[in-house]
Order: structure tokens, then C-alpha cells, then sequence
């Protein structure tokens, strides 16, 4: 028996990346979340190759991975400048976002 591939949802972040654009960024991972059907999202990929190190960025991608967790997938951290996974490392995010 084989099992089927991971589906996995890619969240490119853009910049510049505001704390005040945090809310829309979850909602429309939320709803991509929700669209997946009968067949469930596995991984949520957070792209953060173009985001500066910061604690916005570091916000958003405890928000991303905790709409994730909420809706039975894993998160992880795709990209990011050495800064910013310290800066993950720091705020004691790195097992949750699997860097």
C-alpha cells in the first residue's frame, strides 16, 4: 500500500510586510486552508525568502504556523535569511516551524 504525496500550501511573504497587513496574510491562508476539500492540507510552507528580519516577520509566522496547527498541518520555514531564523530561534519558534 502506498500512501498518498503530503499536499502542501505555499505562503509566499512579501515585502514590505506590515503589521498592519498580518490579518488579511492568516485570513487568506485560513480560507485556502478551508478550501482544501475532503482531502486535508498536510503542510503549510511559509516562504519567507524576501522578508527583512524583524519581529513583524517573526509575528506573522507564529500567526501562519498557529492557523496550521488549528487546522491539523504542520508549518515550516522556507527560505529565510540566517537573521530571521535566529530571530525565530530566539522567540522559541523553531520547533514549530521546523528550522
Amino acid at each position: 500500500m502506498t500512501l498518498p504525496p503530503p499536499r502542501i500550501v505555499v505562503v509566499t511573504i512579501r515585502p514590505p510586510l506590515w503589521r498592519s497587513d498580518l490579518p488579511g496574510l492568516v485570513r487568506r491562508t485560513c480560507a485556502v486552508l478551508a478550501s482544501a476539500g475532503e482531502v486535508p492540507i498536510d503542510l503549510v510552507c511559509c516562504d519567507a525568502a524576501a522578508v527583512e528580519a524583524d519581529g513583524v516577520a517573526v509575528d506573522a509566522l507564529a500567526q501562519l504556523a498557529l492557523a496550521a496547527r488549528r487546522r491539523g498541518c504542520a508549518a515550516r520555514l522556507s527560505g529565510a535569511s540566517a537573521e530571521l531564523v535566529d530571530l525565530v530561534r530566539f522567540a522559541g519558534l523553531a520547533e514549530v516551524l521546523g528550522c
